[in-house]
């Protein structure tokens, strides 16, 4: 594909050449490549005068170009000389322009008649042209040169002609400089941009069902101090939380570098780590009901605010509160997960640290400002039963968990983790009990992952057969629509999107009425082809939802992580009234 004439700047107004797709309904729009959004062609005028030609452009859907921004002229690479040829315009429409005030623009296609150009093979025609999207990028002036080969026919080459450069070929005057920026700022404005919206998302998996309890944890914990400094242990669990999206991610990195395609969320595609994470729900739903007490060491409960201890306690809480984020992915969270990774080791390593520091930031507010948490209620029984309530999401995650683990090894593999959760809550009852009693708990927590070994290594076949891109291009070709859903059974938000939107009645008849095949790509287990195609959409993690049309010239477009009724119809009514033009 050929590079944009303007290359120094391309970059800062363009998507990469691989970013051939757009978005929907989401605040994360992507643009195509100018050379995708306006094609032209350069051909003989049907019937008329051999010095007469026709421009013809195309115009991707969404973007424009100005009429008074083309600028086409002719000339002679072997002496310089500049050749007098006439052009024809058709009428645009007027547009109130961000950039340029109401101004003469082409939607969809337009048309350039050029008459006076000479019949010589030498003569090279040189057209400059700028466009803007709808969704509020601006490209730089695009500068094509064409000249015809031995059969009479257009050839655009690849570079402008030794006899003069473009700027001096061109009558326009240069770019404004409000629309110009060197590579440095563009790349800079762009990591910023990052930075916040991996902040945005960090601090949005707070309210995920698997991260909600813990927090919920660590406030009850604020609420039954009676002296200290709170703010010490918001610190203490910002660390624990951002040192531990830092240490995903450089492990993660480290796999990355070792030639191993893997994402957000790959731990998950282990049962070993699935099971292990089931285990400590369950055992963590015991502790909050009361079986046992776990001690201030984890997560601080009843403890001194002012102790070592507590300190300890707040860094681990926010180490929990990672490992348990990890089946979700909240808005936002992919795109700068995908451009982390992307990007140099250190730039990926500040990606995750924002995510962190987002995660974070509720709590470490409500420990900077100490007046919020004399809002909460005194110290209580409400703290007994709200500790007893909050056993019983996590006692639903590891019931979920499990049934990952059966999606993924089997039957087996599920009874083996039950059979784990009965083994280790025996170890705790024995416990408090004699020397007799804590030498068989120890067996009985020896046992445990013995048995887990033993099931999750005897079922590994496949939940699901494994994912064919060519499938998607097969569909295009048969005139279908595809809506193609990355989605694994450990991700939460897939689960809810699923349940809530995609698998209902009305959207199911929706996508039979708009002619769409519902393809799904299941990421349970590793497949590295589905890791390949998450790359190839700048994502790392998932849930992502790309719409194909049927037209297989037509771009993809990739949906927002969270999904309603409202965009799959809004989505599929624009692509029909695309498809009756």
């Amino acid at each position: 594909m050929a590079q944009p004439g303007n290359a120094a700047s391309d970059d800062i107004f363009t998507a990469p050449p691989s970013a051939q797709f757009s978005t929907f309904g989401g605040d994360e729009p992507d643009f195509l490549p100018v050379e995708q959004a306006y094609q032209v062609s350069v051909s003989p005028q049907n019937g008329g005068q051999p010095d007469a030609l026709e421009l013809f452009w195309t115009i991707a859907e969404g973007y424009y170009l100005y009429r008074e921004r083309f600028d086409v002229t002719a000339s002679q690479p072997a002496t310089g000389e500049a050749l007098a040829i006439d052009t024809s315009y058709r009428s645009g429409k007027v547009k109130d322009d961000p950039y340029f005030g109401k101004t003469e623009v082409y939607y969809n296609s337009t048309r350039i008649a050029v008459t006076g150009f000479p019949s010589d093979q030498g003569a090279v025609l040189h057209i400059r042209s700028q466009g803007c999207a709808d969704a509020g990028l601006c490209y730089p002036p695009r500068d094509q040169y064409f000249q015809r080969d031995d059969s009479g026919q257009f050839i655009e080459l690849s570079e402008a002609p030794s006899g003069g450069s473009a700027a001096a070929a061109s009558s326009k005057p240069p770019l404004p400089t409000a629309l110009v920026a060197d590579d440095n700022a563009g790349s800079a404005t762009k990591l910023w941009l990052v930075l916040l919206m991996a902040a945005a998302g960090g601090a949005i998996l707070n309210l995920m069902p698997c991260v909600f309890p813990v927090l919920g944890l660590k406030v009850l914990s604020f609420a039954n101090a009676h002296h200290g400094k709170p703010v010490n242990h918001g610190l203490s669990y910002s660390i624990g939380v951002v040192a531990s999206f830092v240490a995903v991610a450089a492990l993660l990195i480290g796999l990355q570098q070792a030639g191993r395609a893997v994402g957000w969320g790959f731990q998950l595609q282990s049962p070993w780590f699935v099971a292990g994470l089931a285990c400590l729900f369950f055992v963590l739903s015991l502790n909050l009901l009361g079986l046992f007490e776990i001690g201030g060491r984890w997560m601080n409960l009843g403890g001194d605010l002012s102790q070592e201890p507590g300190l300890k306690g707040s860094f681990f809480t926010g180490v929990l509160a990672t490992v348990v984020a990890s089946p979700c992915t909240a808005p936002f969270m992919g795109t700068a997960v995908g451009f982390a990774a992307s990007q140099p080791p250190l730039v990926s390593l500040l990606v995750f640290a924002c995510l962190g520091a987002g995660m974070a930031l509720p709590v470490l507010l409500l420990t900077l400002f100490p007046r919020w948490l004399k809002l909460l209620p005194k110290p209580g029984q409400w703290m007994v039963t709200l500790r007893q309530f909050l056993a019983f999401p996590l006692i639903a995650t590891a019931i979920w968990l499990a049934w990952v683990v059966g999606r993924q090894t089997g039957a087996s593999g599920m009874a083996g983790t039950l059979l784990a959760w009965l083994l280790i809550s025996f170890a705790l009852w024995l416990w408090p009990l004699r020397k007799l009693g804590k030498a068989l708990a120890l067996v009985s927590l020896i046992a445990a992952p013995l048995v887990l070994n033993a099931t999750l290594s005897r079922d590994t076949t496949p939940v699901a057969g494994g994912f064919d891109r060519q499938q998607i291009d097969d569909l295009r070709r048969q005139g279908r629509n595809v809506f193609l859903d990355v989605t694994a059974d450990w991700c939460i938000t897939c689960a809810a999107n699923e349940s809530l939107v995609l698998n209902t009645d009305s959207i199911q008849q929706a996508f039979a009425d708009a002619n769409v095949a519902y393809v799904v790509a299941d990421w349970t287990r590793y497949d590295p082809v589905i890791t390949d195609l998450l790359a190839d959409y700048q994502r790392n993690g998932i849930p992502l939802y790309v719409y194909y049309p049927s037209d297989v010239n037509a771009p993809p477009i990739i949906l927002p992580q969270v999904l309603s009724k409202g965009l799959i119809h809004d989505l599929l009514a624009s692509q029909s009234a695309t498809a009756g033009r």
